[in-house]
């Protein structure tokens, strides 16, 4: 016989991630619901070995999830800052609960569907992990608006399923006026667009 009441009070709490992303070591807490909750997703793992981030830049990752590539840039960034968005409230809650817990105060969390709560400043560099059933307008949307927070010479930096490719391909020659593909693996890829002037 299965003890059901065990049962439903275990599944309730918080899982528990020990990472060394980036060569950084970090905890984070995640629950069920939330993307990738029982470790870090590849996708995820795949950017953060192919990011270039600079001592102080600003970064911003959209769609943070419970917080792995959004403080990973904050640690790789310790003079810049790093703004972590979700249109997810819970996925928001368990960012800032990361964010506390690895001590990491040169970043914050913020609820935004996409940009559309980001106050207007620019970023050296801008990352997300692209769920590959948003749908094309949203797509776009993340592009042009990318574009538009981005300081010249910042990069966006995006993973997706291998699928998606050639969709994100033609979407960065639209909107930033060239495609640069990182790494292709036979699941993820991992792309960027840099902001010419």
């Amino acid at each position: 016989m299965i003890d059901l009441k065990g049962y439903n009070k275990k599944i309730r709490q918080d899982l528990k991630i020990q990472s060394r992303a980036s060569n950084h070591a970090l905890t984070f807490y995640t629950t069920w619901g939330l993307f990738s909750p029982r470790a870090i997703d590849d996708g995820s793992q795949m950017l953060l070995d192919y990011l270039e981030i600079s001592h102080d830049d600003d970064c911003l990752d959209l769609g943070c999830g419970y917080g792995v590539l959004g403080l990973c840039m904050a640690k790789s960034a310790p003079d810049g800052h790093s703004l972590l968005v979700d249109k997810d409230f819970v996925a928001v809650e368990y960012a800032e609960k990361n964010r506390l817990l690895n001590k990491i105060d040169n970043a914050s969390c913020k609820l935004s569907n996409g940009f559309d709560q980001i106050p207007k400043q620019k970023f050296d560099l801008i990352d997300s992990n692209i769920p590959a059933k948003v749908g094309k307008e949203m797509l776009y949307i993340y592009l042009f608006d990318a574009l538009e927070y981005l300081k010249p010479g910042g990069s966006f930096y995006l993973v997706t399923i291998t699928g998606l490719r050639q969709f994100f391909k033609r979407g960065f020659h639209e909107v930033f006026g060239h495609y640069e593909k990182i790494k292709q693996g036979k699941t993820y890829t991992v792309a960027r667009g840099t902001k010419q002037h």
